[in-house]
């Protein structure tokens, strides 16, 4: 389970987690792909968070928020990790995201190469 934070963070295109507060879970693991085309949906940490929404989102159009996610709040396991061998490690939502994990969602833009997160602002 997630034990370095109990908040951690998803980038999500806003009309997919409008899509999933009418259904009551979100289940996109990153831009494009589901949760049951990857097996679990991507989270970052805080101080990781601007970096990878930069480097998957940068060059993307569409209006962005940032999830904030309550772990204690999630039926699934989430998992610290790197699949992909490096050092780094970031939080794996191992299933569905229940929309009542996310206690507020912040808006994000891009530039073509920046990504900010409006940490004073919840939509």
């Amino acid at each position: 389970m997630a034990s370095q934070s109990q908040h951690i963070f998803h980038v999500a295109l806003r009309q997919d987690w409008e899509a999933a507060k009418l259904v009551g879970e979100y289940r996109v693991s990153t831009l494009g792909r589901t949760l049951g085309d990857v097996g679990f949906i991507h989270g970052s940490f805080r101080h990781q968070i601007e970096r990878i929404g930069a480097f998957v989102y940068a060059t993307d159009k569409e209006p962005l928020v940032v999830l904030d996610i309550d772990t204690p709040r999630l039926r699934v396991p989430v998992h610290i990790e790197n699949i992909e061998g490096g050092s780094e490690l970031f939080p794996h939502i191992y299933g569905p995201l229940p929309v009542e994990a996310v206690i507020r969602t912040l808006p994000a833009t891009t530039d073509g190469g920046r990504f900010v997160v409006e940490w004073g602002t919840a939509w």
